[in-house]
Order: structure tokens, then C-alpha cells, then sequence
């Protein structure tokens, strides 16, 4: 086990990580990635909210918004202490300790892929639309697997940064939302009192039942704090960004609840018995007729279905970094040779998505993805107060600090744990199920893997320095020996390989350790060059 001391993990981790990743992202990118997170939510949750509170579902974006908005102040604060990929596990696993971080990065895995489940469920009814009007017969559910199958491809051939994708969609997407909101002003008899009304007639716990049910079309805002090492001046953007998005989601969900119960009459989110799957769809045709109709149908596919692109890309990156941490086996932390990716934290990533997608229903993914994400926004406002109050003993003193604080955080937590208690067994369930499999994985591989990250890589550095020119050509030699790829960098397996040749007597995870110190960009492979400059210091002799 590790016996570095809570200040030294959150120096480490401060230190080593702040200085090394490149900082390519600005302000813009920032919004554009946590609205990508984000925007699908309103394509399926308002139907579903009206079935809880009727026609004031406005409302119940706006308490869902307030419980969102201290676990994004908090992340702005730890992410701009602690930037590294893994976002919210890295956190908790550093502030608590690596058996609730391993508790935590499997939850946060699975809610991450339920989401992802989730847009590629929820789109299946807008193409439906789509297939009817132009009268195309087409297994939805043959659909929805081939697109899994399609994305968990591209991200392991390793075109995963979508931003150039995403951009042009959640524009276009923005815009599609804004038009139909204003167009639904001019449609004969809008009731502007209606929803208005409805919102203040029911109950207390209607409206706690419906925010909690809603707060996963929020869960992607904080999703941009996972490569805060790449934001540039991340104290200012960072915080900005996340406000701003969290901000730009808050006034849309709102106004397209508010419209789309005043333009369209009646209990319409009932149909047959059944919840309608598609609302835009029916707010599109509504104010705008068939045709738009349609049209807002097919961007509503194409921004689930990259939202989905980029969910196996987030909730695989949660498995890499617990194996880097030696809390999972090896094999999740491997990039393939030839596309640079983490293949088997997406493949079973994929895996799992498909069987959500096969065998649990739209409400229940909903409701389980909103109850794991409110779980997670509970323990980041608390990561927060820990932190601020143990400063002195952690060396806590992050560039951007939450304002408001404690009460801030405070209201997180408890209304937090209030919303959980609506959404009902489904989360009490998914979070029994996260608790007992990360509790069991950490204690049948974890405990027994995870070691100290100071020993190894101090030995290590004592061994490898102030070597001759002989010994430094005969290291060349095996590592460009191990590169099997050509490319002058080493995976994991590549490593290990090496320093095996060069006769390094360590273990397993101690190599891992060593590898996981000298992968300062954590992008699973270490330049041969920048190694040797980094460990290596050769003498005259």
C-alpha cells in the first residue's frame, strides 16, 4: 500500500501535473465541450418530468440547476488544484483514499455509459419519426447497436477529440432550440399563464421527484474539469466555462419547458398509454410544422449519437486512470500499438453500454444515470470542505477557491441527498451496486496491487542516472528495441519489456509505477527521448 502522506498526494498530484500537460483549450472550447455534455438531456427528460408534475416542469429545471451549481463551483476548485485525467475520481481517490476511489471510478464509469446508453436509447424515437415520414422500414434497435458498434470503432482507431465534430452540431443544435422557442410564441392560443400556474399547484414532493429525475440532463457540465490540465489559464477559464455553459443550459431547459407546455394544448406528453419519447420533435412540428419537424428530428439523432461519441471516450477514461493506479488490471491501462487508445477500457465500456441498451428500459437508465451522478456531486462538494479544512496538513491552496463557502457546498450535499431520496429504490440500488463491486474489486485486486508511488520510482532514478555512454547507447538500444510500433515512444507492455531486457529487477506494479511517473501527459505511452532526459544524466567518464 502507499505510504505517501495525504500532502504529498495532493502535491504530487498538484505539481507533477500542472507543469506538464499542454494547454490548448480556451474559454470557448470549454462551453462547447460542457454543452455538448449536456444538450442531449432535452431531447427525452421534459415528457418524462411532465409525468411526475404535469405542465411546470420549468421549474423543476431550475431546482435541479441550483443542485448542480456547488458541485460545479467544487470542481472548478479541485480541478484547477488537481488537473489530470479521471476528473472527479482522481478527487475523491485523493482526498479519501484509494477504496472509495475505486468505489467511486466504477460508479462514475457506470453513469457515465448509462448516460451514453441513454442518448443512443433516446434517439431511437426521433428516428422513428424520421423513417415514418419518408417511409423507411428499420430495425431501431438493429440501429442503436450498429451505432455502438460504430463509435466504440472510432475511438479506438483514435479519432476521439471530437470538439471539430461537436462544434458545428451543438450550434446548429442551440439555434434549432432558440427558433422553435421563439417561434412557439406566435401559435394560436399559447397559454403563457398555464405552465406558470401549474408549476406553484403541485406538490413539494412533485417537484423534488421531477428535478431529481432531470438533474442527469446537467450531469455533463463539470465533464470539461477532466482535462483541466489542457484549459488554458485554467484558474479563469475553467470556473468560467463551467458557469457559463451551466448558465446558457439553465435559461434553455428552462424557456424550451415553459414553450413547449404553453404552444402545445392539453396533457400531449401522453400518448396511448405511453410516454412520448420524442418532444422536440413534437415541439418542432407544433410551431413550425412537419418539415421542421423532421428536421429537428435528424439534429437530434446526430447530437445524441455524439454525445455517445464522446461518453465512451469520458466514462473508458475512468477505468485507464484507476489502472493506472494499480487498482485495476494492467490490461485497462495498455494503448494499442498502433492507434495509440486504450482499447480494452473502451471495449468493455461498449460491452456494457450494449447491454444497457438490450435489456434496461429509457426511464430506468434515466433514473439510474441521475441517481449515480447526484451520489458523485454529493462526495465532490465534500472532497471541498475536507480539503479547505485540513489546508494546512494537505497543502491545499488551489489558484481558484469557490466562493460562498461552506454554505455553498452545504446546500449541495443536502439537497443532494433530498433528490436521491425522490428518485426512489433504482438509486438506492445502482448505488448498493456500485458500493459492493468497487468495495469487492478493491479488496480481491486492489489492496493487493496498488504500492507505494515514491519507492520504486526514487530506486529507480538512483539506478538509471549519472550512467556511462556505453550503458546509455545499450538503453537506447533496448528501448528502441521494445518499439515494436516504430513511432520512438513505449506503451506500458513496451516498457516493461525493456527494462526486463536491461536487467531492472522490479515488480510488475513497481514497472507500472515507474511508467505512470515518467507518462506525465497520462496518455497511456512515454517518448523514448523525453524519458532519457528526464531520468537519465550521463557522465564524462
Amino acid at each position: 500500500m502507499s505510504d505517501l502522506t495525504p500532502k504529498n498526494i495532493i502535491e504530487n498530484a498538484a505539481d507533477e501535473l500542472k507543469n506538464t500537460l499542454k494547454r490548448t483549450t480556451g474559454l470557448a472550447g470549454v462551453v462547447i465541450i460542457s454543452l455538448s455534455a449536456m444538450l442531449p438531456g432535452i431531447f427525452v427528460t421534459p415528457t418524462f418530468a411532465a409525468e411526475i408534475m404535469g405542465s411546470g416542469i420549468w421549474l423543476a429545471y431550475l431546482l435541479a440547476a441550483s443542485v448542480v451549481l456547488p458541485g460545479a463551483l467544487s470542481k472548478s476548485e479541485l480541478s484547477s488544484g488537481m488537473p489530470s485525467s479521471g476528473g472527479s475520481y482522481v478527487y475523491l481517490e485523493r482526498t479519501y483514499g484509494p477504496l472509495i476511489g475505486t468505489i467511486s471510478g466504477l460508479g462514475l464509469w457506470a453513469s457515465f455509459l448509462l448516460k451514453s446508453a441513454f442518448a443512443l436509447i433516446g434517439f431511437s424515437a426521433y428516428l422513428i419519426a424520421v423513417t415514418t415520414y419518408f417511409d423507411v422500414e428499420i430495425s431501431i434497435m438493429v440501429l442503436s447497436m450498429s451505432a455502438l458498434v460504430l463509435i466504440t470503432m472510432v475511438n479506438i482507431f483514435g479519432v476521439s477529440k471530437v470538439k471539430a465534430i461537436q462544434t458545428p452540431i451543438v450550434i446548429s443544435t442551440v439555434g434549432l432550440l432558440v427558433f422553435t422557442c421563439i417561434a412557439a410564441l406566435f401559435v394560436d392560443d399559447f397559454d403563457a399563464k398555464g405552465p406558470f400556474t401549474e408549476a406553484f399547484d403541485v406538490s413539494v414532493w412533485s417537484l423534488a421527484e421531477a428535478a431529481a429525475f432531470v438533474f442527469v440532463a446537467y450531469a455533463g457540465v463539470t465533464k470539461v474539469a477532466a482535462i483541466g490540465g489542457e484549459v488554458k489559464n485554467p484558474e479563469r477559464n475553467l470556473p468560467a466555462g463551467i458557469m457559463l455553459s451551466l448558465l446558457i443550459a439553465t435559461v434553455l431547459y428552462s424557456a424550451i419547458a415553459y414553450l413547449m407546455m404553453a404552444a402545445i394544448p392539453g396533457e400531449w406528453w401522453i400518448q396511448d398509454g405511453k410516454v412520448v419519447e420524442n418532444p422536440i420533435f413534437v415541439f418542432a412540428e407544433t410551431v413550425a410544422g412537419t418539415k421542421f419537424g423532421i428536421f429537428a428530428a435528424i439534429l437530434s439523432v446526430l447530437t445524441m449519437i455524439s454525445m455517445a461519441l464522446a461518453g465512451i471516450l469520458a466514462s473508458s477514461r475512468f477505468l485507464f486512470a484507476m489502472s493506472r493506479d494499480n487498482l485495476l488490471p494492467q490490461a485497462l491501462e495498455e494503448v494499442n500499438v498502433r492507434f495509440e487508445t486504450p482499447h480494452w477500457p473502451i471495449i468493455v465500456t461498449g460491452v456494457a453500454m450494449g447491454l444497457a441498451i438490450l435489456f434496461v428500459p429509457l426511464k430506468d437508465v434515466v433514473k439510474l444515470a441521475s441517481g449515480f451522478k447526484i451520489m458523485i456531486f454529493i462526495m465532490i462538494n465534500s472532497c471541498v470542505i475536507i480539503l479547505r479544512r485540513t489546508s494546512k496538513e494537505h497543502g491545499w491552496d488551489p489558484k481558484y477557491k469557490a466562493p460562498m463557502y461552506p454554505y455553498i457546498h452545504m446546500w449541495g450535499i443536502l439537497a443532494g441527498a433530498v433528490l436521491i431520496s425522490f428518485i426512489g429504490s433504482k438509486a438506492f440500488i445502482g448505488g448498493g451496486a456500485a458500493i459492493i463491486s468497487g468495495a469487492a474489486t478493491y479488496y480481491l485486486y486492489g489492496k493487493k496491487h496498488a504500492v507505494s508511488q515514491t519507492t520504486p520510482i526514487q530506486s529507480f532514478r538512483k539506478q538509471f542516472q549519472f550512467t556511462t555512454v556505453a550503458e546509455h547507447e545499450r538503453r537506447l538500444a533496448a528501448f528502441h528495441a521494445a518499439d515494436y510500433g516504430g513511432k520512438n515512444h513505449l506503451t506500458l507492455r513496451e516498457f516493461q519489456n525493456a527494462l526486463k531486457a536491461l536487467g531492472f529487477e522490479y515488480t510488475s506494479d513497481e514497472v507500472r509505477c515507474i511508467f505512470h511517473n515518467a507518462d506525465m501527459d497520462e496518455n497511456g505511452f512515454i517518448d523514448i527521448d523525453e524519458f532519457f532526459l528526464a531520468f537519465e544524466s550521463q557522465s564524462e567518464e
